[in-house]
Parts: structure tokens; sequence; C-alpha cells
């Protein structure tokens, strides 16, 4: 990798100034010193101008990669630019394993964790709650570590890339598990609605996978710790093949389903690895809102879902456990996320996304933060009740704003 010009879907081009390529945590920090305006971008797998800056972009796709395992502890410390396709094998490998996973694993695990990428599951909190601690580079060029127990740690984890440069990480392992994926067909809405909680807590990870059309949910994908012989389920019939979460599309890349078991990073998410293309030619949203509003919510989403169209492909439904980040979309409720893939045309995408906010808006979603939403930015600050907290972290760790860009003063500063 030489440049770096647009985001994952290229439809944001980056107005970096430079782009930077630092091959070690000293060249890192040396770039970081001389710099006055500077954002980090991963997989470029954001779809607003959260990575944009005016100023100089930073890549650790160059930096060694790092995978140390400390049994011990139960522990793992890898670099940052390290994808979660990278890190699962070598910890399968050795007996060990992440307790979640995001539904893509080519993404990179700082970038996932930066904006609470989540995966999904009852139990399961969003990715940054496997952190046990972080390295960074501050905007003064010096190297800082938070650990968990500190009290900025819950603010540093879920920062957006407003603190400064996360050069490692330090997650949690549990011992590798096996999983077993079914997929039902063609669920009666009022059955998953009457059913919501018992539905969803029926897995280690469950998702519902929808085209808001009729009086149907089109698919549940179950991921289960133990075999699950196909039944009948909420009123849906077990999958006669493998299926794609887009109705009537080849199943080409998914992770194996049809109860068949297969190491833990080879089933909780929907894409194997490798299966993604380079360059995504689809928008993206997602909004959060709290578990015991999602009934309510689902109801809300059917009543407009012929205002959805033509800008839905697909829309996922999922469970994410509550967490302590303040900056978290699952911060103080278990949540329920409403994500949804849509056509690349911006005029009737806006239109749909305006349709979903009015509908949520009773149980006040908060957007996932790379994704695309309309919300203004002062809906979107009274989501976080520690914002204040973090202007406060923020400001001591980057006095000058140097990682700031047009969108965190946006959405987070209120500037």
């Amino acid at each position: 990798m030489t440049t770096i010009s647009h985001n994952w879907a290229e439809h944001v081009a980056f107005g970096a100034s430079a782009v930077h390529f630092p091959t070690s945590v000293a060249e890192l920090q040396q770039i970081v010193r001389s710099a006055t305006k500077l954002r980090v971008v991963g997989a470029r797998h954001s779809f607003n101008a959260i990575a944009d800056t005016s100023g100089a972009l930073i890549s650790l796709h160059n930096l060694p990669r790092s995978i140390e395992i400390d049994a011990a502890s139960k522990t793992v410390r890898i670099d940052a630019g390290v994808t979660y396709a990278e890190l699962s094998p070598v910890l399968d490998a050795a007996g060990w394993a992440l307790f979640n996973l995001p539904s893509i694993p080519d993404f990179t695990v700082v970038g996932a964790v930066s904006t609470a990428t989540h995966g999904s599951g009852d139990g399961n909190r969003n990715l940054a709650s496997s952190v046990a601690a972080l390295e960074l580079v501050t905007a003064s060029g010096d190297l800082l570590t938070i650990r968990r127990g500190d009290a900025d740690f819950d603010g540093a984890v879920i920062a957006l890339g407003a603190l400064g440069v996360v050069t490692a990480l330090t997650l949690d392992l549990v011992p590798r598990f096996d999983i077993y994926q079914n997929v039902y067909h063609h669920l009666p809405f009022d059955t998953v609605v009457d059913n919501f909680d018992a539905l969803m807590g029926s897995a280690y990870s469950v998702s519902l996978f929808t085209h808001w059309q009729g009086d149907i949910v089109d698919q549940a994908w179950l991921k289960h710790r133990a075999p699950n012989p196909p039944a009948p389920f909420f009123g849906g019939r077990a999958a006669p093949g493998e299926s794609s979460p887009v109705w009537n599309k080849e199943p080409y890349g998914t992770t194996a389903q049809l109860g068949v078991p297969g190491t833990w990073y080879d089933r909780l998410p929907h894409a194997r690895i490798g299966a993604i293309p380079a360059v995504g030619y689809e928008f993206q949203s997602e909004y959060f809102v709290s578990r015991a509003n999602a009934p309510a919510a689902m109801r809300a989403l059917k009543a407009v879902q012929d205002k959805l169209h033509p800008a839905l492909v697909v829309s996922e439904v999922r469970s994410v456990a509550a967490d302590t980040g303040w900056l978290s979309t699952n911060a103080g409720a278990d949540s329920i996320g409403f994500h949804f893939s849509l056509e690349r045309d911006w005029t009737s995408v806006k239109a749909a996304l305006l349709v979903i906010e009015t509908a949520l808006a009773p149980f006040a979603p908060r957007p996932h933060w790379g994704k695309l939403f309309v919300m203004p930015a002062r809906e979107v600050m009274s989501r976080y009740p520690r914002l204040g907290d973090f202007h406060a972290l923020a400001t001591r760790l980057d006095p000058t704003g140097k990682f700031r860009n047009a969108f965190v003063d946006e959405f987070v500063f209120g500037a």
C-alpha cells in the first residue's frame, strides 16, 4: 500500500495533504510531533467523514506485525495494524479465542474498537470490551499506556481517534471453541416481535435479516455453542441449503451453515476471511436502541417499511450487551442494533435515513459512529451522559485539537 485516497466504498474522497506509513513506533512519534493535524486510517471501512482530515493521514499498515499471547494472564498484545483475519487463526492455533467478532473479519481491530463496532449476542458486549489495555502516542509524541481500572480507561478505548494514535492493544482471551450455525427462513413478523427476547436469546449469537417487506422476517441466523439440529423456529423453517443474508443471492463468501461445526472465527462472522472485496459498492447505516424498546422499534420500522425502498438492500437486527464506554453506542443498557445495507444512491439513501430516524426517534437511537446518518449533532451528543468527561480527557491529552477533524468537531464537541 503506497497511498490512500478514499474510504472503502469510495464515496468519501479524503482531503489529506499527506499520507504517512511509519514502519516503527519511533517514526510514528516523530510524525505526530511535527504535525498540526492528523487522523489515523485503518481498513477504511467507514461510510462518513470520520477518518477524513485536511492535515495528514497515518496508516499503521507498515508497522511490524506483533501478536504476543500471554497464557498466564489470558491476554494477547497486538500492534495497531493487525486485522481480525490475521489475529484469529493465530489465537485458534494456540488454543485461544476472542469472545466476540465483527460480521466481517478483514478489518483492523483498532478501527473496530475505536468506533464501538460490536458483533452480536445477548451476552456479548461490543468488541471494545475485550480491551484490557491500550498504548497510544499523544499529541506531544509521547507514549501513554492506559489499563482497565485506570480513571480514563472507559473514555479512552472508544475514542474515535480523538485522543492520539493507538499503537497497541491488549485483549482478553477465552479458550477456543466451536460454533454451529443454522439458518431459518420466513419467520412471521408478529411471532418474532411477540417473542423477541426469547428468540434473540436462543443462541450464542442471533441475527435477523429482513428486507422490510410484508409480514415476514426473511431469515434468522443462529450461532450455537452446541449442536442444534434444524427444527421449526418461531414459525420459521430450516433453510434447505446455504443462504446469503440478501434474499435470493448466491451465498458466496458466507460462513458455513446447516449445523456444520466450525471454529469460532469461521462461524461468528457472517463473512469468511478474505471473502469481502477490496472495494465496497454499498452504503451502510446503523442505529442502536435500548433492548427494552426493541419490540416497539420493530413495529415502528414496519409501519414505514414501504418508504425504505428503493434504497434498502437488506437490514440486520442484532443484540449487544451493555458496557461502560463513555462514547459507546451500547453504554448503560443492553441494545438492539438496526443495520441497513443501502444502494449506492445518496438521494434515495438520505430519504430512507430520514424515515428511519423519524421512526426510531421516540427510542433515542444512537447512530453507529462510522456509518451514515442525518441526525443533527445536538441529538447525537445528547445520547452520551459522559460526553463532558470525554471533552475534558481529550483536551488534556490533545490541547490543540491535533487529532480532531470536522466530523469529531461537529458530533463530539459541537463546534
